[in-house]
């Protein structure tokens, strides 16, 4: 039987494989096939572990997903004994030491683990372009980036690699590839997944980690594999009440929907952005939902720095966790890895403390909202994926950052109002994905449109806490009003 792996979804591939109409080996075989025959053109892989993935598809394997191909996230996802650069030159040879619970938990599903995907240089853009990897492309067209930082595993399910793979989300890094791929993207509620034991909570809780999928029957039999606590978790999330896979057969009743199409931020948002919310609101009111314009009472602009204040302080214990550990130079890192580094060390424990004490106040926000509506609808992005090389820093502006590195000029930067600077021009792009992660809320990107260059264009679904059934009641029933399965960004 020839495996037309574009045509299954990981729940099929592993029914064929579970009643004998294809063997664990021959998807396997087919599955490195298509890599070879696509990757000189994706370069969606980051570590390639085929060797491995043999071993362990000859063996004995059981679980939901036995014998189905699957990629992790070159980052944070760890496989013990293999390659985790994070994207980072001075991690080019890192070997992870141990295996996270999330990869222990994919093994048990019996998911035949074959290699880690690309991410922006320590998972800090929403493009996956790299000095150690290169550029990662758009299956749906070569020339524009498939987002970041989980721009990888959205290439590789696009192309067709495999049905799904790893992924992980701390300011839109499922919900964005998801949009700009086609694909179906859901970021759980904060604690759902743990994320032990190397990390207690990634990025103060604001990072959530999942899978990106073809279906929603993937997704939701995925958080049923992945989801609850390890031992020493610092938050333990109330159970479902059911297992999520199980939600889909339920209808989601009649859902109050409030939906924005104004950029937090102040920017620019595409019309094919807007049509598409425009359009998703008229097919939710043909199923039965109350729809009307509304939005949670919350200062993007001041979001947007509390954000920024985030990627600062990490990046900058980051970088220098890195460099203790691997005796680096700092030149190692990218110039903008490096600016962002140099406002971190500049930004005082006082002032973090601060911007983190106003995510207290987003989350009473869309507490609020949620007590008159279910969802809140948004555009996932404001605008569609950049051209390949399109938001390189100027080599002039590279060349200033060193400069100020070298002088510790961070201090004055910061006092200089570069911040409000930094997070429009960060976050211009994609300003609605962050709300969910400063709330710690499950939010999902649902890939029902395509504008009118081809590209998918994904709407986002913002939930409150704990609530991923409804999301996923929702997603399923939109999946059968408007099937986009059928959709195919690249053929070989």
């Amino acid at each position: 039987m020839t495996v037309a792996l574009q045509d299954y979804d990981a729940t099929g591939l592993a029914a064929l494989i579970a009643d004998g109409s294809l063997s664990a080996a021959e998807v396997l075989d087919a599955t490195l096939a298509r890599i070879d025959a696509a990757e000189p053109r994706i370069n969606a892989i980051a570590v390639d572990l085929r060797e491995r993935g043999r071993e362990q598809s000859a063996g004995p394997n059981a679980g939901p997903f036995a014998g189905v191909p699957f990629l992790l996230k070159d980052i944070f996802q760890e496989y013990a004994g293999a390659r985790m650069t994070m994207g980072a030159l001075p991690l080019k040879d890192h070997v992870a030491k141990t295996t996270s619970a999330y990869v222990e938990r994919c093994r048990r599903a019996g998911l035949v683990i074959i290699g880690a995907t690309t991410t922006p240089e320590l998972g800090l853009k929403a493009t996956t372009e790299t000095m150690l990897h290169g550029a990662t492309r758009n299956p749906w067209n070569l020339d524009h980036t498939p987002g970041g930082s989980s721009g990888g595993a959205a290439a590789a399910v696009a192309a067709g690699y495999v049905p799904m793979a790893g992924a992980s989300d701390g300011g839109g890094s499922i919900r964005i590839p998801a949009a700009y791929c086609g694909l179906f993207g859901l970021k759980p509620s904060r604690g759902r997944v743990s994320e032990g034991p190397v990390l207690g909570e990634g990025w103060e809780g604001a990072v959530c980690t999942h899978v990106l999928t073809r279906s929603v029957r993937d997704s939701a039999a995925m958080l049923d594999v992945l989801a609850g606590a390890e031992p020493g978790d610092p938050f333990v999330i109330t159970q479902p009440e059911r297992p999520f896979a199980a939600e889909l057969d339920h209808d989601p009743g009649r859902l109050r929907i409030g939906f924005s199409v104004r950029s937090p931020v102040g920017g620019r948002v595409d019309p094919e952005m807007i049509e598409a919310v425009h359009k998703t609101a008229v097919l939710l009111e043909s199923l039965g939902h109350h729809v009307e314009e509304a939005e949670p009472s919350i200062d993007g602009g001041l979001l947007a720095r509390c954000y920024m204040g985030l990627y600062f302080g990490l990046v900058a214990a980051m970088t220098a966790r890195i460099r203790r550990e691997t005796l680096c130079a700092a030149s190692s890192f990218h110039p903008d890895t490096r600016a962002l580094a140099l406002l971190g060390r500049a930004m005082s424990a006082g002032a973090f403390v601060e911007l983190r004490a106003h995510w207290n106040g987003f989350a009473r926000a869309l507490g609020e909202f949620h007590a008159h509506y279910d969802l809140f609808l948004t555009p996932t992005t404001a605008l569609g994926p950049a051209r390949i090389g399109a938001l390189d820093t100027p080599r002039p502006v590279q060349l200033l950052s060193t400069v100020i590195d070298r002088l510790g000029a961070g201090r004055a930067l910061l006092k200089s109002g570069i911040v409000d600077e930094l997070s429009f021009k960060n976050l211009e792009r994609t300003p609605f994905t962050q709300l969910a992660n400063l709330t710690f809320v499950p939010a999902m990107s649902v890939p029902l449109h395509q504008g009118p260059d081809g590209l998918p264009v994904g709407v986002q679904f913002v939930a409150r806490f704990g609530a991923e059934a409804t999301l996923l009641r929702l997603a399923a029933q939109l999946e059968r009003a408007a099937p986009w399965s059928t959709r195919r960004a690249f053929r070989i």
